[in-house]
């Protein structure tokens, strides 16, 4: 008997807990959403062997040989050209916007000085900002080459191909010609800080509000919704602008990640981030009712920012569907901020376009809090 009643207590505690479950949808949305997610990005969106990189080629002559070479680089996989440029400045301003990947440069006379066994210089300019996007497509980039000239050094040519190699290919790394993986880890790690963070906070913040039953105070004040959310996420600046410190000191001091742009620049971007990530954290708080729901969203947004981002996994190697989602991010737009500006040394027209995307993403989810808010207000 004193066992079956136990049983019987087990059960209702049991059926109280599922019920409860269930009426917490979004908790349970969360239970089955974030493993599906871990699994879809995981199976299919993380590729540590990035392929069709953006390529700029800088050619002033288009002879067979020429040609073959760039055919060949295409049809590797990693070097995708998507434009011929004249002008060897506008290669430097494509790789310093992060627009192109490469900038490949086969200089006038080429195929003469090839025949005449003179060993001319082929130049690969590479981003290596980030290692593990470049390092791959870098290191094949020799065998490509040869492969892609061993049916043009046949007959009256084939004297050049067994002896020696017929060329000179030169690769110049830039921004981070060492490889070393915390130059381009460091900084990302202040886009990762302020948007766990600060999200997580401000969403905490109005869902305290409403379990600590002061919320009927906030409503009855004569404060407009946007006054309300602005007055709720200024003090969490400060807290951001302390986190950017920290960061960019620790930075300097332990880590010796050069900095080579300009610091009125980086603080332009921390600013707008800083908005958007407190903008989404006040739009979570009016979509949760509880703290623990407010910090699964946060966690749910977390997830594909960190993955999609380009912070853990190269962002051009993901499939197309997978950078558009990560484009909508504005962790995506921030990294190439801050790393633009610290290891780059990017002016403001290389990083305006990541910027006004943060801006437009800080609006858009602005106005959806304030549309959340007025509906909390009946």
């Amino acid at each position: 008997m004193i066992l079956l009643a136990s049983l019987r207590r087990v059960w209702a505690v049991w059926l109280k807990e599922l019920i409860q479950m269930r009426r917490d949808r979004l908790t349970f949305g969360m239970m089955i959403g974030i493993p599906v997610i871990q699994l879809i990005l995981f199976g299919y969106a993380i590729n540590s062997d990035p392929k069709h990189l953006p390529t700029a080629i800088f050619v002033e002559e288009q002879t067979p040989i020429v040609r073959s070479i760039l055919q060949g680089l295409e049809n590797s996989g990693y070097y995708e050209i998507i434009l011929q440029t004249s002008d060897p400045e506008e290669g430097q301003r494509l790789l310093a916007s992060g627009k192109v990947a490469f900038v490949v440069t086969i200089p006038p006379g080429f195929t003469e000085r090839l025949v005449r066994g003179d060993r001319p210089q082929i130049l690969i300019e590479a981003d290596a900002s980030d290692p593990s996007a470049s390092s791959n497509a870098i290191s094949r980039a020799r065998a490509i080459i040869a492969g892609a000239l061993k049916r043009e050094l046949t007959g009256t040519l084939s004297y050049l191909a067994p002896t020696r190699e017929a060329y000179d290919l030169v690769v110049q790394a830039k921004y981070n010609p060492e490889g070393i993986t915390y130059y381009n880890i460091v900084p990302g790690l202040l886009g990762i800080i302020l948007t766990m963070t600060l999200v997580m906070i401000t969403s905490i913040a109005m869902t305290r509000e409403s379990e600590k039953g002061t919320m009927e105070n906030l409503l009855a004040m004569p404060a407009r919704p946007l006054e309300v959310m602005i007055g709720k996420i200024s003090p969490y600046v400060m807290v951001g602008a302390v986190q950017t410190c920290v960061v960019l000191i620790a930075a300097k001091v332990l880590f010796r990640v050069p900095f080579e742009g300009e610091m009125w620049l980086l603080l332009v971007g921390v600013a707008v981030f800083v908005i958007a990530n407190l903008a989404l954290g006040f739009t979570f708080s009016t979509v949760a009712k509880t703290q623990m729901q407010a910090m699964q969203l946060t966690f749910f947004f977390f997830l594909p920012s960190m993955l999609l981002s380009g912070f853990m996994f190269p962002f051009r190697g993901m499939p197309e569907w997978a950078q558009n989602i990560g484009s909508v991010l504005p962790l995506t737009h921030f990294l190439r901020v801050v790393r633009g500006v610290m290891l780059k040394g990017s002016e403001f027209a290389d990083v305006r376009d990541p910027i006004i995307a943060m801006g437009i993403f800080a609006i858009a989810v602005s106005i959806l809090a304030m549309l959340r808010y007025r509906k909390t207000l009946d």
